[in-house]
C-alpha cells in the first residue's frame, strides 16, 4: 500500500451536511450487573465524520450495538430517530436494509472462506439462481482496489494478516447500500501508512454524501479526519464537541475521557540496562502456504536484561511472522537459525518449551490466538501456567481467584467479576486479561505484539508503566507496534524490519519517525552494534 499524504483537516462544506441524519435519545442498557449505558444521547449530521471517544468499558461499542440491532429493540431504553423517524431495529439485516453497516472491532470474517466469498457472504452475486463466480471475482477485486489491498480475491481469509483482514471487512461494507457506516477501530490493526489511506477513503466517503461514526483510541486521527465528536465516559454522554468550531486538540479529548488532564503520554523512566541475555542469530523462516516465499531471511538481533527493544516495520514486512516463529514454532516453517539466551542454545519446538524457557508472547490478534472466548477471567489469567497452582493435578482456586484479582487490580480492568466471561468484555479489556495471562508466567523475555491496540489513553499509561516495570526488574521486553511515537517513547533502541529482513536498528537517542520510516522502506541493511558490545 503507498504511503499516502496526510487527510486535510479542511474539511469542504457538503449538501445537507447541516442536516440530521440520526439521533439517540437517553439510550440505557443494562446487563446483568452492571449499567453499560445510562441516559446516553446523541446527534448525527448528515455527511460528516463522527467520532466517539471513551475510556475501555465506558459503554462505546454497546453504543453502536444498540444503533445496530445487534441489541435489539427491547433490550435497551431510549430511542432512535433515524432520517427524523423512529427506528426499530431487531437484527442487523433491519438496520442494513436502512442503509447503516457496522464493521466490529473483533472482525467477523470466516478463515476457510476467499476474501470474494466473505466479502458478498449474505450478497451474493447470482445468475438464474446459481453463484456468478466471474461476477464475485470482478466486483470483489474492484472492491478491494478501492481500499487498496492487492489480494487475490480469492485468497483465503485465513492467509493473509489480521491488517489486511480489517481492509477486507470495510471493502464488505461498501459491497452495500451504506448511507451510514459504523468504523469500531478501524485502524487499530494499521500502519500509520496505511491508517491514512484508510482516513482518505473515509474522507472520499464524506465526500459523497456517507456519513461515518468512528470509535478510535488514536486522539491524532480522531482530530484529523473528525467534524464533531461525542465523548463518553462511565456509560454517559458527556459532551459533544466541533472540532473546527470548538478549536478541538488531543489534549481537550483527554480531559473530556479521563475527567482531568494528563501531562505525559509516557510515565518517568530511567532504564537500567544489563548484559545481553537473549539473541536471535540468522533467523530463516518460510511461509506456511507458499513454500517459495521467506517470509524471515536471516534476521538477527539481541536484547538486553532491563531493556525494552522495539520492532516497527509495514504491515506484510515481517515482524509478526518473525515473533511467532521464535515462540515455539508457532508460525511458518523454521530453516534455519539458532535462538540464545544466557548463553545457552535454545530449541523451541513448541509453545510449551517457549513458555518453560522464560518466553512469553501477547499476541496481536488477542481474538483467535489470545483468548479461548468461552472461559472466564479466572480459567483464562492462569491458563497459560497452571503449574503455579496445582497440587497434583488438582488446581488451587483459591490461589487461581487470587492472582485473577490481583492482575485485575493492577491492570484495572473493567468489570464486575473475575468470573465474568472474557467475551463480554470490551476489546480493550480483553487485552488486559490477555496481558495478564501472560504476566502471570513470570517471563524473562515478554514479547508484546501491538500490546495497545484497541486501548485507550489513559490504559496506555498504565500498560506503558507495566512494560518499564518489567524491565526495571531486570527482564527483557520486545514491544512490535505500528506506531512509531508509542516506539519512540517507549523504546531504548528500535530494529526496522522491510520484507523479511530487518534493515536497521537505531538508539533512541538517534531514532525520530523520518529515519524509521525511510529503514522501514529500504532493502538496503544498516549495520548494528555487535551484541558482544
Amino acid at each position: 500500500m503507498s504511503n499516502d499524504a496526510p487527510v486535510s483537516t479542511t474539511h469542504a462544506p457538503q449538501a445537507g451536511t447541516h442536516e440530521v441524519i440520526l439521533e439517540m435519545r437517553g439510550i440505557t442498557k443494562e446487563f446483568p450487573g452492571v449499567k453499560a449505558l445510562s441516559d446516553v444521547d446523541m446527534t448525527v449530521r448528515r455527511g460528516e465524520i463522527h467520532a466517539i471517544c471513551g475510556e475501555n468499558g465506558a459503554g462505546k461499542s454497546t453504543l453502536m450495538k444498540v444503533l445496530s440491532g445487534v441489541h435489539p429493540t427491547g433490550s435497551y431504553s431510549g430511542e432512535i430517530l433515524w432520517n427524523g423517524e423512529s427506528a426499530h431495529f431487531s437484527t442487523i439485516r433491519d438496520s442494513e436494509h436502512a442503509g447503516i453497516v457496522i464493521i466490529h472491532q473483533e472482525l467477523a470474517l470466516i478463515p476457510e472462506m476467499s476474501i470474494a466469498e466473505n466479502i458478498f457472504l449474505g450478497n451474493e452475486q447470482t445468475h438464474r439462481g446459481a453463484i456468478d463466480w466471474v461476477l464475485t471475482q470482478r466486483k470483489a477485486a474492484e472492491l478491494l482496489e478501492r481500499v487498496g489491498l492487492s489480494e487475490d480475491p480469492m485468497t483465503k481469509v485465513k492467509d493473509i494478516g489480521v491488517g489486511k483482514q480489517q481492509l477486507v471487512e470495510i471493502a464488505k461494507a461498501l459491497s452495500k447500500d451504506v448511507k451510514l457506516l459504523i468504523l469500531d477501530e478501524p485502524t487499530a490493526a494499521l500502519n500509520e501508512s496505511d491508517s491514512q489511506h484508510l482516513l482518505q477513503i473515509m474522507d472520499g466517503l464524506r465526500r459523497r454524501g456517507v456519513t461515518c461514526i468512528m470509535i478510535s483510541h488514536k486522539l491524532n486521527e480522531i482530530e484529523q479526519i473528525s467534524d464533531a465528536i461525542t465523548i463518553i465516559r462511565d456509560g454517559r454522554s458527556i459532551e459533544t464537541l466541533r472540532v473546527r468550531e470548538d478549536g478541538v486538540d488531543e489534549n481537550r479529548i483527554i480531559r473530556g475521557m479521563v475527567g482531568r488532564d494528563l501531562e505525559s503520554r509516557f510515565p518517568d523512566h530511567t532504564p537500567e540496562i544489563g548484559e545481553v541475555f537473549f539473541e536471535v542469530r540468522n533467523w530463516r523462516v518460510q511461509h506456511p502456504v507458499r513454500a517459495d516465499r521467506l517470509v524471515v531471511k536471516n534476521s538477527s538481533f539481541f536484547v538486553r536484561r532491563g531493556e525494552i527493544v522495539g520492532f516497527a516495520g509495514l504491515m506484510g514486512a515481517g515482524r509478526t511472522e518473525l515473533m511467532r516463529s521464535i515462540f515455539g514454532r508457532s508460525y511458518g516453517n523454521v530453516l534455519g537459525g539458532q535462538i540464545i539466551k544466557d548463553g545457552k542454545e535454545l530449541h523451541l519446538k513448541h509453545v510449551r518449551d517457549a513458555i518453560d524457557a522464560g518466553l512469553a508472547y501477547v499476541t496481536e490478534d488477542r481474538k483467535s490466538l489470545g483468548l479461548n472466548l468461552l472461559d472466564d477471567i479466572k480459567r483464562t489469567t492462569v491458563s497459560a501456567k497452571l503449574s503455579r497452582i496445582t497440587d497434583g493435578l488438582v488446581v488451587n482456586e483459591a490461589e487461581e481467584f487470587r492472582y485473577a484479582e490481583m492482575y485485575r487490580k493492577d491492570l484495572r480492568t473493567k468489570t464486575p467479576t473475575v468470573e465474568e466471561g472474557v467475551a463480554k468484555l470490551s476489546g480493550g479489556n480483553q487485552q488486559k486479561v490477555v496481558l495478564a495471562k501472560w504476566l502471570f508466567t513470570e517471563p524473562d523475555l515478554l514479547i508484546l505484539d501491538e500490546p495497545t491496540r484497541g486501548i485507550d489513553v489513559g490504559a496506555k499509561f498504565e500498560i506503558y508503566g507495566i512494560i518499564q516495570r518489567l524491565a526495571s526488574q531486570g527482564k527483557g521486553v520486545i514491544v512490535v507496534s505500528s506506531e512509531l511515537p508509542e516506539l519512540l517513547g517507549l523504546s531504548d533502541r528500535i530494529y526496522t524490519i522491510f520484507e523479511g529482513t530487518i534493515t536497521g536498528c537505531l538508539d533512541k537517542d538517534e531514532a525520530d519517525q523520518e529515519s524509521l520510516m525511510r529503514l522501514m522502506t529500504n532493502t538496503t541493511t544498516r549495520p548494528e552494534t555487535p551484541a558482544a558490545s
